[in-house]
């Protein structure tokens, strides 16, 4: 059957651009390798969705995709963070804003995010064929004449591809598309887990699984090689304890500069909880805390002094027994609880891969496209979008803002 329009992948990016392509009055049809459209949109942001960043000044916005803001111009211009938010709302979706300007659906449930941008499917007549993992791309004169998806050959006049990157390969996210864009031409970086928790050393870990500490420090410092200084970075806000290691927006946004630390080197970070203070002042604190506390249980006493949930474990790594009362805790003892207060110590052993990544860049690179449409520059009547893109962003809403984006100027195009 003869479409107008063909998109690969029933992703964020791909249901967008089929929505928008048949809101304008196209023909289109939606392959999908998966029983279900969204499959990863479902898990994302721990099934809340973290849709976009309400950053509504577009070159503060930019900013946080490094080299790539520069070609991104054109294409927030037509589908920025406000119009994410109108589409959504006005699709009976409310959203809300957090820390971070991070918007989630008021609702805290990914699936009604997916259940929007079905509907915006239906309600433009889009034909959708899941369980339909694309075989073939057939050329013919320098443009794909036709896709070979489930026994069947489908033609189109324009193709968007929106298979997504590698993260979550569990959800059907296997670089096929890769394969597919170096195979027309298209020179693709090799991708990487960018924004990914990090596995630890320490065992201990396990036993604080699940427990977040809010606005502390941590600085991860690869050793020093003989003549010349050790290398840290330091990043404050969430760290958050895992059964493997540490997670949390403050460390999966440090995790491409740490895995460059690692390839280096060795690397340790510490996690200061007291940031604002040095450690005489903590000290002293600890000091004043104890007076006023000397015939409880160390245990006890510590919890108003600890991160909530954290205190077994930063006496443990002090060496004082928890059960100790406050007023035999020994000088000694006590400065070495402050030490771990302002540097629990661990160390990182790697990087947890794209099983458990937010996000992996790696793809085709802006230069490869017009951005003013997504059209490839290689192919003329393919548009590639959304995770095949080769463009860093940190966690917070900035790669799924990316996905509405380039498919909205997809769908326009095509």
């Amino acid at each position: 059957m003869e479409y107008d329009a063909i998109v690969v992948g029933g992703g964020a990016a791909g249901m967008m651009a089929a929505g928008r392509a048949a809101e304008r009055g196209k023909r289109v049809l939606l392959l999908e390798k998966n029983p279900y459209l969204g499959q990863k949109l479902a898990i994302s942001g721990g099934g809340r969705c973290n849709v976009t960043n309400a950053e509504y000044d577009e070159r503060a916005l930019l900013a946080h995709y490094g080299a790539s803001a520069e070609f991104l111009h054109s294409p927030f211009a037509q589908f920025g963070v406000q119009s994410a938010f109108d589409f959504f709302e006005d699709r009976g979706l409310p959203l809300k804003v957090e820390a971070n300007k991070r918007a989630f659906p008021a609702s805290e449930k990914a699936s009604d995010v997916v259940h929007t941008l079905i509907e915006h499917l239906r309600a433009g007549n889009v034909e959708v064929r899941t369980e339909s993992p694309v075989a073939e791309v057939i050329m013919k004169d320098g443009k794909i004449e036709a896709l070979r998806a489930g026994g069947e050959l489908y033609s189109a006049a324009s193709y968007v591809f929106a298979t997504g990157g590698l993260s979550h390969p569990e959800t059907g996210s296997t670089g096929d598309g890769f394969n597919w864009l170096a195979d027309l031409g298209h020179s693709v970086a090799e991708p990487t887990p960018t924004i990914v928790p990090l596995a630890t050393l320490e065992t201990w870990v396990r036993e604080l699984s699940g427990v977040s500490v809010e606005g502390v420090k941590i600085t991860f410092e690869r050793e020093a090689h003989p003549g010349e200084k050790p290398k840290r970075i330091s990043r404050t806000g969430k760290v958050l304890f895992t059964h493997f290691g540490i997670s949390g927006p403050t460390v999966l946004n440090a995790a491409g500069e740490v895995a460059d630390l690692l390839h280096e080197g060795a690397v340790t970070a510490r996690i200061d909880t007291y940031p604002g203070l040095d450690l005489g002042h903590l000290d002293e604190k600890i000091v004043a805390h104890f007076d006023a506390n000397k015939n409880k249980s160390v245990r006890n006493a510590l919890k108003e002094l600890a991160p909530p949930g954290t205190a077994s474990v930063l006496l443990a790594l002090a060496g004082i027994d928890p059960e100790k009362k406050v007023h035999s805790v020994t000088k000694d003892e006590r400065r070495a609880l402050a030490g771990i207060l302002k540097g629990i110590p661990l160390t990182i052993t790697g990087l947890m891969g794209f099983e458990r990544a937010v996000v992996a860049d790696g793809g085709v690179a802006l230069t490869e496209l017009d951005t003013r449409t997504m059209r490839s520059k290689k192919v003329a009547n393919l548009f590639i979008i959304g995770d095949l893109l080769h463009v860093s962003r940190p966690s917070g809403g900035y790669s799924l803002q990316l996905c509405w984006t380039t498919g909205y100027v997809a769908g326009s195009t095509v």
